[in-house]
């Protein structure tokens, strides 16, 4: 049996949970899955307190730079394929 349900982590990071009764009693897997439009990899940048996002000056430009690419504002190198990307960053070594 599977019950999935979404939980607020609090910045203490501590959950209790109370298991359903369905759930038999033993050893079972849990497992945390960032909610959709989350960026798991950002968690660590979140202050706890406010939730607010805190990067450093040279991430906030390398993003800016990013979306700049984006627009077309800076020209940028496109690649067909992986192969292509690798063979012309070696070139670049």
């Amino acid at each position: 049996m599977t019950i999935t349900q979404t939980v607020e982590i609090p910045a203490d990071r501590m959950i209790t949970l109370k298991v359903p009764p369905q759930i038999s009693t033993g050893r079972v897997i849990l497992s945390f899955t960032p909610e959709a439009g989350v960026c798991p990899l950002c968690a660590k940048y979140r202050d706890p307190e406010t939730g607010e996002l805190n990067f450093n000056a040279e991430t906030i430009a390398a993003f800016e730079e990013g979306d700049a690419m984006i627009r077309g504002e800076i020209a940028a190198k496109k690649y067909n394929s992986l192969d292509e990307m690798l063979v012309d960053l070696d070139a670049d070594d």
